[in-house]
Formats: C-alpha cells, sequence, structure tokens
C-alpha cells in the first residue's frame, strides 16, 4: 500500500465512524459535512446513486481540504472509480467485488473496500487487493453470529459488516471482533426530523484483537 492510501485508512480506523450521505442537492451535502467537522467526524461517503454524486466530491474535497476525508460508495466499474478518484475522492466502497475496480485504486493509491458476503468471496476479494472488506448485507444472513464465523479461518482480513446494524445492536456487532469502524448509512434530507437520519451501521474488524469497543449511537 503506497503512502496516501495507508494515511486514509489509518484514519477511517481512527475514526470509526463512515457516515453515508444521500442528497438530493449538492448544498444538503455540504451542510451535513459542516456539521460532521464540528462534530469531529473527519470521514464521509457518497454513494454514486445521487444524481450530483461527483459534484458533492468534489465540492467538499476541495473546501475542506485534508479537514475531510472523501469517498465514494456504490461504485460498479472502473471508469466509475477513476471518475470519482479524479474529482476527489480518496477511498471507494462497492457492493460487489470488481478487479477493474480494485486495480484503479492502485494505480491511484486509494483505499478499495470492494463487497462480499461468502468466505470465497471474501477471500477472493482479499486476495484482489481490498485493504477492506465489506460484507453486505451482514444481517441478512446471521449478523454478529456470521462474522465470528468468517473471523475464524479470516482473523487477518479487514470486514466491514455493513446493512441491518443499528445502534441497538451495534454492541453485539462489536462484540464480534475487533472495532475499526461504524458505518453509518443513514444521513439523507426528509420531510421530518426523523428521515434525516436513518440508523443502519456497518462494523469494521481486524485480523488482532483486542477487548476494547465503543457503541456509537446517532443524534438525530
Amino acid at each position: 500500500m503506497h503512502g496516501e492510501a495507508f494515511k486514509v485508512l489509518h484514519r477511517i480506523k481512527a475514526c470509526r465512524l463512515i457516515p453515508i450521505v444521500r442528497f438530493l442537492q449538492v448544498e444538503q451535502a455540504e451542510k451535513i459535512a459542516r456539521a460532521l467537522v464540528a462534530a469531529k467526524v473527519d470521514i464521509v461517503e457518497f454513494p454514486l446513486t445521487s444524481e450530483y454524486a461527483l459534484a458533492a466530491i468534489e465540492k467538499i474535497s476541495d473546501a475542506f481540504g485534508d479537514k475531510m476525508v472523501v469517498g465514494a460508495g456504490t461504485v460498479l466499474d472502473g471508469a466509475s472509480a477513476r471518475s470519482s478518484i479524479l474529482a476527489g475522492a480518496r477511498f471507494i466502497v462497492s457492493p460487489a467485488t470488481k478487479t477493474d475496480v480494485i486495480g484503479m485504486c492502485k494505480r491511484y493509491s486509494t483505499v478499495a473496500c470492494p463487497g462480499a458476503l461468502t468466505p470465497t468471496e471474501t477471500l477472493l476479494a482479499w486476495e484482489a487487493g481490498a485493504d477492506l472488506v465489506k460484507i453486505f448485507p451482514c444481517q441478512s444472513v446471521g449478523g454478529p453470529s456470521y462474522i465470528r464465523s468468517l473471523k475464524t479461518p479470516y482473523p487477518h482480513i479487514e470486514l466491514v459488516p455493513v446493512g441491518g446494524v443499528t445502534p441497538e445492536n451495534a454492541a453485539e456487532f462489536i462484540a464480534a471482533g475487533d472495532l475499526h469502524r461504524l458505518h453509518l448509512p443513514g444521513f439523507r434530507p426528509g420531510r421530518g426530523r426523523r428521515n434525516n437520519f436513518l440508523p443502519g451501521l456497518g462494523v469494521v474488524y481486524r485480523g488482532r484483537h483486542n477487548k476494547e469497543g465503543r457503541a456509537v449511537h446517532g443524534r438525530h
């Protein structure tokens, strides 16, 4: 791993929280980013399913500089990965493992987090060059108990369980392994206060375990 990607990976692990921001206008994304920085959360992910995701990545990367590490989510091919990276994305998250996406990340020294679900897919993603492996949809296959099962043969693989994790069950996910990150895919504009934050956490584990872990509770 090159220097820049190593630094970004270190910051992801140190922050332990990555909000996924879905929005209708770039201005909304910018307001949320400012609130995150004020709350000392310096990581944010914009999924490419948002129409103006690339514009948001570029604007917030320029506006915040090194105060905020901006990433792109739901990246499905190498071309989209390249566009995201050139816009300013410093980590790339995918729902599946695509070697062209991982290859593009390596070319530009960008953290790669491809998706997997089965033990075979998990190992293939790691051996293809993943820096983190997103386990999705985690809750559909057993949640924390499934992560414990995966960690038995793969204690060296850094896992990112995503899907069905909430502030209420985050502690159980944390107990399944060594926490690196909580994944919050719940920031989105809505008509009411409750729609602005829809809890959904993913937890990152690494190979070496310790006994420390913290649950994160979202604020509305």
